[in-house]
């Protein structure tokens, strides 16, 4: 991995893990394989990025105001916490998406830190060129967050044991993979990533 390198994690939430209202089938199994990306990457002090549904408690996103999805990620809610067993670091950066009641903002590139900087700029200013991005859900939140930083120019990387789809349709979420490579992303595993650094 090089300097300009990233570990992005997206929407690792409550929510989004089995009990909460809007479940990844298995999704907490990425957890304790982040867990792991999160560790390579502090003892190589690259940053750490997570990324969250923040949503509103009306938005055009949500089921009853006229979207495709169940409430889920409320501001401040118990289901919009990163999932307790993520070790985020307490230098992560992260970044809040979803808050424009009007949008749907499924990609981790329309969020912005907590002093309001556009996720973009921030990769300009650190200087960052490569992104590894694992996370929920390989067919929405995960496949929007790559295919924008491929557009961005950036290298990307799907981390694909870190990654778990909704499969809203069977084969969404392996669909949703080839659409990443064909795009120009690279994938990668643990045992990948580190014999690649060894």
């Amino acid at each position: 991995m090089e300097k300009e390198s990233a570990l992005l994690i997206v929407d690792v939430q409550n929510d989004f893990c089995p009990g909460g209202s809007l479940p990844v089938p298995d999704g907490d199994r990425v957890v304790p394989v982040l867990n792991r990306y999160i560790d390579l990457f502090l003892k190589r002090d690259l940053p750490v990025f997570a990324s969250r549904d923040w949503h509103p408690e009306k938005t055009s996103h949500f089921k009853v105001f006229g979207g495709i999805w169940p409430v889920h990620c409320v501001q401040g809610s118990f289901g919009a916490r990163f999932h307790p067993d993520l070790e985020l670091p307490s230098d992560a950066i992260v970044l809040s998406k979803g808050m424009d009641p009007r949008k749907d903002d499924y990609s981790a590139f329309q969020a912005v830190t907590g002093e309001g900087s556009p996720f973009p700029e921030l990769l300009k200013l650190m200087g960052i060129t490569k992104l590894y991005v694992g996370g929920l859900a390989t067919d929405y939140c995960v496949k929007e967050t790559v295919l924008e930083g491929l557009k961005a120019g950036l290298a990307v990387t799907l981390l694909e044991d870190a990654s778990r789809g909704v499969d809203l349709s069977p084969g969404d979420s392996a669909k949703a993979v080839e659409q990443m490579i064909e795009a120009g992303a690279d994938k990668a595993t643990l045992e990948t990533l580190e014999k690649e650094i060894i």
